[in-house]
């Protein structure tokens, strides 16, 4: 049994444009955001003709999803565990807003990511472990199948250095663009990297 998994970060917000802590915050995609969109539901109807799309709730993600799946002529659902992380206080505000409040706080989370606590929200193995569970789920409900996720940059940074078997201090040293394309392959609950911030589709 192999699945072949199409991890797709969401396209373009004006969020995007800046450097904030988006989180939970239900920003919708800008023009070039539905541009990336369409070019990348292009690439994976024809590449990989998936059977099946899932997306975070966001509606950033959720747009970037119902645009790929225009092309790939399938339905998309909402998985919570593709869900951005949640960053509690800081969620919304600016690195230079949160270094006012919490600069100890800021100056881990830059320089140690995985020791960094955030107040109210998760950690970063919190958002390994439910999306890794999410993963496996669709893995077994979807068995020799291609399957197109759609999430956000710290969940698919979190879920890479997962089936490479790195750890979380890696979390700064992985690049994730606006519709990039990742993809690798699962057979007998063993990963492989395929490709990974594949951005030629929006050249």
């Amino acid at each position: 049994m192999t699945v072949k998994v199409i991890l797709v970060r969401h396209g373009q917000t004006e969020w995007n444009k800046i450097e904030r802590f988006r989180g939970r915050y239900n920003i919708p995609l800008n023009q070039t955001g539905i541009d990336q969109a369409t070019k990348t539901g292009i690439r994976i109807s024809n590449k990989w003709k998936p059977i099946a799309i899932y997306s975070s709730p966001m509606g950033r993600a959720m747009q970037t999803a119902v645009k790929i799946a225009e092309f790939c002529k399938q339905p998309v659902f909402p998985c919570d565990g593709l869900n951005d992380i949640d960053y509690g206080e800081w969620q919304g505000l600016t690195p230079e807003e949160v270094n006012r409040q919490w600069p100890d706080l800021l100056k881990v989370w830059y320089e140690m990511p995985e020791m960094a606590y955030i107040p109210g929200g998760e950690s970063l193995t919190q958002v390994r472990e439910r999306a890794m569970a999410s993963i496996m789920e669709l893995c077994q409900k979807h068995p020799d199948s291609n399957l197109v996720l759609v999430s956000h940059t710290v969940v698919i940074r979190m879920i890479l250095l997962a089936i490479l078997g790195a750890g979380k201090d890696h979390f700064w040293r992985i690049s994730q663009e606006p519709c990039a394309i990742n993809v690798f392959e699962v057979q007998n609950n063993q990963y492989r990297l395929v490709s990974f911030n594949d951005t030629c589709h929006l050249d």
